[in-house]
């Protein structure tokens, strides 16, 4: 088994394999920790999954406080509203911890887990020969080969290497991500903001440490609006127009200190993708990506994996005599749709109307008599549907991949 990224998605699917037994062989080609563009936030629909990925108590121990609430902030509005919880001894309400400490707690849990973690290697080709695949990696100019029956792609939607086809081509209506952490940021413990404004939407949260992340999402054609006759850095500008757009916010950022640098990745595409394509199974946003206004990339990326997992093991025999692995390939697919067509469509739903001013002007009444339509929102981006038959590994067979 090849898996060609080590962030949440390959680190987890990484886990459930090797302790089924499965020899693993785990890529990634940053060292860690590392920063990373991300809200940071993971839903208490996940954390049954963390306890038996074996990062559960770790996680608990450093995440930023529970999340009841969730907040809208638009131009001079307010609302809020109760986020839907879990009854479950795992967690009920979600939690954010930063992407730094969270990669490095799975990376470590997979190689406690058996898994061969190559870091920091860049895989830089893929040849599928008869019923193998060959992956030549690098490091320093020395290249390795190795060789697998199954090859999973977690390096993410961003990623140039040979998973990637074609050539991006910047438009104005890309997707850029940036975000930031804060000191002194004046935001309630429990309260997850999500910020709407003109061109864009993004999100707080407090997260590790006391720090409070701030991520967002604007188009391209209004950061260089946003930027232009200024010598402003991109990320300060975004600040600005944020802050001009969400008035209420401006007194919360009164103390508030940069801590760091600002980071920016993109564009970014979220939609539909295949989870299965070319031989190939991909998890976390390989395989289909949400906005990230729902603040469910996380989740999705390990239960998507999970997901996986679930249909290696299940399948193991049949995968292993057979060249073609394209049946179980089409029963992953429909468990992805099934799991997250919903939470995509939503998504796409809740990031057109937070950064259209029309439909902002439209909504606002309407949230402000009942906000429990935050509340619905948040169901339907997934916050309330947990995982369902958390299975156990330890017992499953053994497998040669």
């Amino acid at each position: 088994m090849l898996i060609v990224g080590g962030g949440p998605a390959g680190s987890t699917a990484a886990i459930l394999l090797s302790k089924a037994g499965w020899s693993v062989a785990l890529i990634e080609k940053a060292s860690f920790p590392r920063p990373k563009v991300c809200g940071e936030f993971i839903s208490a629909t996940s954390f049954p999954l963390l306890f038996e990925l074996g990062v559960g108590k770790q996680f608990v121990a450093l995440a930023g406080p529970e999340i009841t609430h969730v907040g809208l902030y638009s131009a001079d509005t307010v609302i809020e509203a109760p986020m839907p919880g879990l009854h479950q001894q795992s967690g009920r309400w979600g939690r954010a911890l930063g992407r730094d400490q969270l990669d490095l707690l799975l990376l470590e849990a997979a190689r406690k887990a058996g898994a061969h973690v190559w870091q920091p290697y860049r895989a830089i080709s893929m040849t599928r020969n008869t019923n193998e695949w060959a992956c030549a990696i690098a490091r320093d100019g020395h290249v390795t080969e190795l060789s697998a029956q199954v090859l999973i792609n977690a390096a993410g939607s961003l990623e140039k290497g040979p998973f990637f086809s074609g050539q991006h081509i910047a438009r104005d209506d890309d997707w850029l991500a940036f975000k930031a952490h804060f000191r002194d940021l004046n935001v309630r413990d429990a309260v997850m903001p999500l910020l709407a404004f003109p061109g864009g939407y993004g999100g707080l949260v407090k997260s590790d440490g006391r720090k409070v992340s701030l991520s967002c999402c604007i188009r391209r054609d209004v950061l260089q609006w946003c930027r232009k006759g200024s010598q402003e850095r991109a990320g300060q500008a975004v600040l600005r127009h944020i802050l001009q757009s969400c008035r209420e916010l401006h007194p919360s950022f009164t103390h508030a200190k940069l801590e760091g640098n600002w980071l920016a990745a993109g564009p970014i595409r979220p939609g539909f993708r295949s989870p299965y394509r070319n031989g190939v199974f991909m998890v976390g946003n390989s395989a289909g990506e949400a906005h990230p206004i729902i603040a469910e990339g996380i989740s999705m990326a390990i239960q998507s994996a999970w997901l996986l997992a679930k249909c290696l093991i299940s399948e193991a025999h049949s995968l292993l005599s057979s060249s073609d692995p394209a049946a179980l390939g089409g029963v992953y697919t429909n468990d992805w749709y099934a799991a997250f067509g919903l939470r995509v469509r939503a998504a796409n739903l809740f990031a057109h109307l937070a950064m259209s001013p029309g439909a902002n002007i439209f909504c606002k009444p309407i949230l402000q008599h009942i906000p429990q339509l935050m509340t619905l929102g948040a169901k339907l981006s997934g916050k309330s549907r947990p995982l369902e038959g958390l299975f156990r590994l330890q017992s499953a067979n053994r497998s040669p991949c």
